[in-house]
Order: structure tokens, then sequence, then C-alpha cells
């Protein structure tokens, strides 16, 4: 009966409640100047305390300068051979054998001055967001109220696109390297911090009631019975700190960098060079890799065999310091031979343009149709997209009677037949917006719609969040850009959905194609934002197509990684009746696999919704429009207030969509 009250009310909107312009547009009127509010009071703030911020910035300075002089001026083979038996202690010979890939192609790359800087950046942002990150998950731990308000601030910074960090970093600390250092902190404190919540939340029992019978005090409880008992979920958050860290001191290059890998990757992408962006953005991903699987396999080893592992490491630390003094003798090892470089950027340059050159033809006519016959009815609905220069006709009444009763069929179908109202008013909003577009349907209605779903998820609870979120969007005047960025988002999170789960089925059914897919995801998945625009730039230039190809380059790992995890991890056991019954493979799939792996699946969702709004704010250094541009827009002059407001509008799209598939999952 709800459902059916919207439904009307929808049908009143965009009819005769065409006629009322409040109905269907959001009122200028109405909207409150929450940017100049949010703008001034930032201005109030660093006013006074501006000083203390540029001297956090001066005194940064100097340890970032020693430490890219300390890395510059170490042999390029005692840093290289320092990796590869890191790599060996952490995880075995196959890890060294990586460690001594990547060294290479840094090395032959002709790269290895840019990643010492990466790396002393990374090197100092590290420690200080571990610090922080572990100082407010101790508070956590101990006050509930204050682990509320940081899991909401949390959230809040995770679903926040990484420019809308930039601009007040850039306000208060001003424009360099050392900016890009403290937004890195501040962006990678977040997993620090929820893993040391967990950590000593998990911390059992019995081991606190051994240290109250020994009389430990408060401080003997914590360093010496909490502390290493949670050490290996400590070490879990410092490796997702370090990849935390990796990600925005690439991003931070936008606001100022030295010579290093997030420069050449943001100048290489300015100048639109395939070759040189890609082999650039290689270089992270394979640090990236590297450094991950380095930390992760110490945190598996955390508190096993520490006296063999002092011994080791002096072991190791001898054989460097003798090979230093090698390369005190022989040039060789301490400067890499410039002459042994070798750089295949222009070969793929070429190899790019003369596939354009070859089938840029097709490539641009699949772009017009994908552009008018797909994306311009979703963002402008049928009615204003079917014209005589985009389809080649115009829409008739009769055409348009003939559209509303295939949906009206479909809708009754599902629900007289099959019995299935939920999908019956699924298949009526679909054709709603369809038919007017993500830009053109009713405001008040489709707040109606999200507002009922809400509460029909998540109770009062979540309809209150839901009110909010809208409210704050409508009357903050972003309205018009977040249903822009909608439909684009939504396009694709349903192409990664379909396209990504196919692959994860596939991958999770045939050994040989997940190994293939591995790689692959990883390089995707740990490879600069920057990186994955370029060559959807060179190939269909600016454009909303381009952004969509990037953000679904982006944000398809997710499903991929998610629905394979869940359909392998399906209980041998049920599989194995489910055979012993006479299933076929695809029935067991159907019927057993999938349905077992459907919380699995709903995070990936949830995360692949995540992943395209983080690269939509990206995907507006190639042409898209919306909230994207507005905080492209407010990054260049340095505009707060309207950042904030554009980035806390896609943040409340982001929690809410979140907070919906959550209630859905534990509904299912």
């Amino acid at each position: 009966m709800a459902w059916a009250a919207v439904a009307l009310f929808i049908l009143w909107c965009e009819t005769g409640g065409r006629s009322v312009p409040q109905m269907h547009l959001f009122p200028a009127a109405w909207t409150l100047p929450i940017h100049q509010w949010i703008g001034e009071a930032f201005a109030a703030f660093t006013g006074p305390s501006q000083w203390l911020f540029r001297g956090a910035t001066a005194a940064l300075q100097a340890p970032l300068s020693a430490l890219q002089a300390m890395l510059g001026a170490l042999p390029w083979a005692v840093l290289a051979t320092g990796a590869i038996l890191l790599a060996y202690r952490a995880s075995g010979w196959r890890l060294a054998m990586f460690a001594a890939a990547a060294s290479a192609y840094v090395l032959v790359g002709g790269y290895w001055s840019p990643t010492m800087n990466t790396l002393a950046a990374v090197a100092l942002a590290t420690p200080l967001a571990v610090l922080s990150g572990f100082g407010l998950g101790v508070l956590g731990y101990r006050r509930r109220w204050a682990r509320d308000v940081i899991l909401g601030l949390l959230e809040m910074m995770q679903t926040i696109p990484t420019f809308a960090y930039l601009i007040p970093i850039l306000v208060l600390f001003g424009f360099g390297p050392v900016v890009g250092i403290v937004a890195s902190a501040i962006y990678a404190l977040g997993p620090m911090a929820q893993n040391t919540m967990l950590g000593l939340a998990q911390v059992p029992p019995s081991i606190r009631e051994a240290g109250l019978m020994c009389g430990c005090t408060d401080r003997q409880m914590f360093w010496r019975v909490e502390f290493p008992s949670a050490r290996r979920q400590l070490l879990v958050g410092v490796n997702q700190t370090v990849m935390a860290v990796f990600a925005m001191v690439i991003i931070a290059a936008v606001i100022g960098g030295s010579d290093d890998i997030g420069f050449r990757v943001l100048q290489t992408m300015r100048q639109a060079q395939f070759g040189q962006g890609l082999l650039s953005g290689l270089v992270i991903a394979l640090l990236a890799i590297l450094i991950d699987r380095i930390t992760a396999g110490f945190a598996a080893k955390a508190g096993k065999g520490a006296r063999a592992s002092r011994a080791w490491f002096m072991l190791a630390a001898a054989a460097l310091l003798g090979l230093y003094l090698a390369a005190q003798v022989a040039p060789a090892l301490d400067r890499f031979p410039s002459e042994w470089a070798f750089s295949p950027a222009e070969t793929l340059n070429g190899w790019l343009l003369a596939f354009v050159a070859r089938f840029g033809d097709a490539m641009t006519a699949f772009k017009n149709a994908v552009i008018f016959f797909l994306m311009l009815p979703l963002r402008i609905g049928l009615i204003k997209a079917v014209s005589p220069f985009t389809w080649g006709f115009a829409l008739t009444p009769v055409m348009i009677a003939g559209f509303w009763a295939v949906v009206g069929i479909m809708a009754g179908a599902a629900l007289l037949i099959g019995g299935r109202w939920r999908l019956s008013c699924a298949i009526l909003c679909a054709g709603w917006l369809l038919f007017f577009g993500t830009t053109g349907v009713a405001w008040i209605g489709f707040a109606a719609v999200i507002l009922l779903l809400s509460y029909q998820l998540g109770g009062a609870r979540l309809l209150a969040f839901a009110t909010a979120a809208i409210a704050f969007i409508a009357l903050s005047g972003s309205w018009a850009d977040t249903m822009q960025s909608l439909y684009l988002c939504a396009l694709a999170v349903v192409i990664c959905i379909l396209g990504g789960g196919a692959l994860g089925v596939w991958a999770a059914e045939n050994d040989r194609v997940s190994a293939f897919l591995r790689p692959i995801l990883d390089a995707l998945q740990t490879m600069p934002q920057f990186v994955l625009l370029i060559p959807a730039l060179m190939l269909f230039q600016v454009g909303e197509f381009t952004a969509l190809i990037a953000i679904v380059i982006y944000a398809i790992v997710p499903p991929i990684r998610y629905v394979e995890h869940g359909v392998r991890g399906a209980s041998p056991e049920i599989v194995e009746a489910a055979r012993q019954m006479g299933c076929s493979r695809l029935q067991i799939l159907r019927h057993v696999k999938l349905p077992m792996a459907r919380p699995s699946i709903m995070l990936g969702v949830n995360q692949t919704i995540l992943s395209a709004l983080s690269m939509l704010a990206i995907a507006a250094l190639v042409g898209t429009q919306g909230l994207a541009q507005a905080i492209y827009v407010a990054l260049s002059r340095a505009d707060a207030g309207k950042g904030l407001v554009a980035g806390l509008s896609i943040a409340c799209v982001a929690m809410l969509s979140d907070r919906m598939l959550k209630a859905v999952s534990r509904r299912a």
C-alpha cells in the first residue's frame, strides 16, 4: 500500500504536478549558503592558527629532505639487496625473486631517483599515520562514546573523495611535497585506528584475568598483556596503513610534489603520454605489491622466532655493510650506469597510435552508440534523448504509450504471475528513471522512493539518516550535481557487477582463469588512479564515456575478488551432498554456491559502489560533470567550502548506499 501511494504520487508529479515547479525541480530559493558558512568558519579558524600549520610544514621539510638525501646517497646495490633480503625473510624465495625483478625494472627503466623520493615520503608519512591511528584506536577501545565518534568520522573519511581532502590541507599547510605527506598521514590513519580497536577487543578474557592475577597495573596490563596479544592485528593495521599512504602520496602530487613517481605519473597524464604513464604507474604497482607482501609476511610471523630473527638480521646487516664497502670501490654498484637503462615508452606510444589509426573509426562509432543509446537516456531520459539527430526519429504519442504499456505488462506479470511485488515496483521505478532520466525525474518523487525504501530496509534509524542525507544534498544546492553523478556511477556499478560477477564465477570454477586474473587484479588495485585515465583518454578522448571506462576499470576489481572468494568458500560438505543428489555443475553453482556466497557478494557490491564513487572524483580530470567537477574546480580555486560540500554530498550517497546494502544483507 505504501508503494502504491508513492507510485500514485510520482504519477501526479510527472503529469499534473509539472505545473508546480517546486514539485519537480528543487527550488533555488530553498537552498542554504552552506558552502559559504563552511568557508567562513574555515577562514576564521585558519587566520589565527595558520602560523602553527605552516610551522609544522617547515618542521617536516627537514626530515623529508634528510630522508631523500640519505636514500639518494646510498648505493643502489645496497638498497636493492636489502629489499631482496627483507622479502626473503618475510615470505621466502618467491617474494625475494619478485623483489629482485621489481628492483631491476626500476633500475633499468630509469626510475630509481623518483622511486627513492617516493619511498622517503612514504617512510615519513607512515609513522605519523600509524601513531595517530594507534592513539585514536586506544581511545576508542577504552571509551565507548569515543569509539562511536571515531567510527563515524572514519566512515566519513573513507567515503569523502580524496580530492576533497586536499582542499583544506592545501589552505592550512600551503603548497609543496610536505603537504602531500600530511594529506597521506590523515588519509591513512583510519585502517590503523580500526585494526587497533579490533585487535584490543579480541584479546581473550582469560589472558586479561591472568594479568590481573599477577597484580598488573593498568599500564602494565596494556603494554605487557593486551598489546602483545593484539600484535598480529596491529601489524595488519600497519600493512593497510602503508598501502593507504602509498595510494595517497600519488594523489597528493596534485598539490605539490618533488621529482617522485606521483609527479611523473601526473605529468604524463597531463601530456597524454600513454607509454610513459603506464611504465611510471607500473613502478607504483610493483612497489605497492612488494611492500604489501613484505609487511603481510612479517605480520603473519609476529612473535615467532625472535632469536632467529635477531641473528638473521645481524648477518644481513653485515652482508649489506660489506656490499656498501664494495660499492665505494666499484662505481657501477654505487650508481646504476645510464647506458644500461632502457625504456620501451616510445614503442608503446607507437603501438597505441597505430591501433587508434586503424580502429579509430570503429571505436568512435562504439562510443557514440553507447552515449546516444545508453548514457543519454539514463541521464536526460528517453523523452529528451530520442531525436532525429541521435536515434533517427522522434518519439510519437503511440511510441510513448507503447513504452509504458511494455513497462506495465512486465510489472503486472511480476505481480500477478510470480507474486513478486518488490520486483514489480523495481520495474516501474526503472521505467520511470529510463523515461525521464536521473536529471529529469521529479526530485520529491525520487526522495520519496529513497525514504520509503530506507524505512522498509532499516526502520526508523535508517530513515532518519536518509532524511538527513537528502536534506543536506538538497539544501546545499547539490541536488542537480548529485543526480548527474548518480547516473554515471550507477551505470558503472551495474557494468562492474555483471561483468565482474561473471569473471568471478569463472575464476572460482577454473583455477587457470583465477591464476591469470590474480596479477591483473593486483596491478589494477595498486596502480595509481591517474594511470587508469591515460589509456581511456588516448583511446576515446575527453568526455563522460572516457570517465565511465576509467571508473569501470577501477571498480571492477571488488566484484571479481569477492564473488570468487564467496563461491570458493562454499561448504564442501553441502556441495558434495548436492553432487550426490544428482545435481549438475550448473545446478550446484546456481542453487548451492551462489546462495551461500551471498554475504560475500553483497560485500563486493558495497565495495564496488565505494570504489566507483572514489574514482568519480579522479575521473573529473577527463571531463565528467556533477559533483566530481565541482570538487576539481574547488581544488583549483582553493575553495574549501564548495569542495567540502561536494565531497560531503558524495559521502552521503556512499554512506546511505552502504547502510541500505548492509540492511539488505541482514534481511537476506
